[in-house]
């Protein structure tokens, strides 16, 4: 009898204490994410995103599309320019204005008639399009190629004057500059630049969604019918709601969710997902 007791007193402090540990790393463990998706196309009223996948991230999707970025610098594009053949002029224009897409109205409008006169290949696709448009008093050049020999100082001259006066005429004239893309489409470099870019954004993509769904992915959950969907036995801590880069499709609406969520010990957080607080994500940075 009298060693029961001395067992039951060294051993109830001892019970007492697991229990409470148990307890208390039990609470821990046992926050929890309960929350609802709801999109609202643009006619119509909010209807819930029924039966989509989505993932409580340890960090934010949009900052793992940062940290992947960062593995891939981006391509430079002076270097990239370097490379290219073409007149200096056309090289010393592309890299000042960061441009390499010469086509298209953002183009054309971005040449003013120093751009046409000083790049030899804007100049040539700009007389190419005007000389032969005869509805149009496009200037005359009024030296002959003979005074090149007989009087040099006068086809000087007047070979100035004419670049004067189709530079004014351009000037006059903005919209004669539409369609000269059309001349310098076989040295566009663009669809070069464009596929080393798209190289990188599918690599950074790649990147971004396997870090997701494996380093920082702490649970994934599936919405029910009423759009309704619930993560338990969280550790407290910041988290972040995501359907990662694929948005759900409610009518004409396309939302993507990077919310985040901060559940204490032992409770549940609830969490409200509509177009309010949806985000538009970037597959690069």
């Amino acid at each position: 009898m009298k060693n029961r007791v001395m067992c039951s007193v060294w051993l109830c402090p001892f019970l007492f204490a697991v229990t409470t540990a148990v307890a208390s790393h039990a609470a821990g463990q046992g926050a929890s994410i309960e929350f609802v998706a709801r999109a609202t196309p643009s006619q119509g009223l909010d209807e819930p995103v029924r039966g989509f996948p989505f993932y409580l991230l340890s960090k934010s999707f949009v900052e793992i599309g940062k940290e992947s970025a960062a593995t891939y610098p981006k391509p430079d594009m002076d270097a990239f320019i370097a490379k290219q053949d073409g007149s200096p002029e056309l090289k010393a224009w592309m890299k000042k204005n960061q441009w390499v897409m010469l086509s298209g109205e953002e183009f054309t409008h971005k040449l003013k008639a120093d751009d046409i006169l000083g790049v030899p290949e804007f100049k040539k696709a700009y007389m190419d399009r005007n000389l032969g448009d005869r509805s149009q008093d496009f200037p005359k050049l009024k030296a002959k190629p003979s005074d090149m020999k007989k009087d040099p100082a006068k086809f000087e001259k007047l070979s100035k004057e004419y670049i004067d006066a189709i530079h004014a005429y351009i000037e006059a004239h903005p919209e004669t500059v539409d369609g000269i893309d059309l001349g310098l489409a076989q040295i566009d470099p663009s669809p070069k630049w464009i596929a080393i870019q798209s190289t990188r954004t599918v690599a950074v993509r790649r990147r971004t969604l396997d870090l997701a769904q494996s380093t920082y992915l702490v649970a994934r959950t599936e919405t029910d019918l009423q759009g309704q969907g619930f993560v338990r036995g969280l550790a407290p801590g910041t988290y972040w709601i995501s359907t990662l880069d694929v948005p759900p499709t409610v009518g004409d609406a396309r939302p993507q969710w990077d919310v985040p969520v901060v559940v204490r010990a032992g409770e549940t957080e609830y969490v409200t997902l509509s177009n309010s607080n949806s985000v538009r994500l970037q597959a690069s940075q």
